[in-house]
């Protein structure tokens, strides 16, 4: 699992990136890498996720993030094979990779 705070969603990650990697680890235990802020939509957004988002589209009207948490999974050689809504859970998608082996 790897974090890329953005805030681009209802002002949620104003802070700095130190600010950010506290607020995660201190009140939600994350224990996975945090990545620097970065923009998921729009002219801006990173190359990673222009990548993500062309491989593994959504299924609404634009292939653009809805919300933070929205999650990629990508295999052991790099194909990206599913995409996670924001409220599905890590232990859920857990529960799933089986289906992606």
């Amino acid at each position: 699992m790897l974090g890329f705070p953005c805030n681009q969603f209802g002002d949620q990650e104003p802070g700095s990136n130190e600010e950010i990697l506290e607020f995660a680890t201190s009140k939600f235990d994350v224990n996975f890498p945090m990545f620097s802020k970065i923009e998921v939509n729009g002219d801006g957004a990173a190359e990673l996720y222009k990548m993500l988002k062309d491989a593994q589209p959504g299924e609404g009207e634009t292939s653009d993030i809805t919300w933070n948490f929205e999650k990629f999974l990508v295999n052991g050689t790099g194909d990206v094979v599913a995409r996670f809504s924001p409220m599905v859970t890590p232990e859920e998608i857990a529960e799933q990779l089986d289906n992606f082996r």
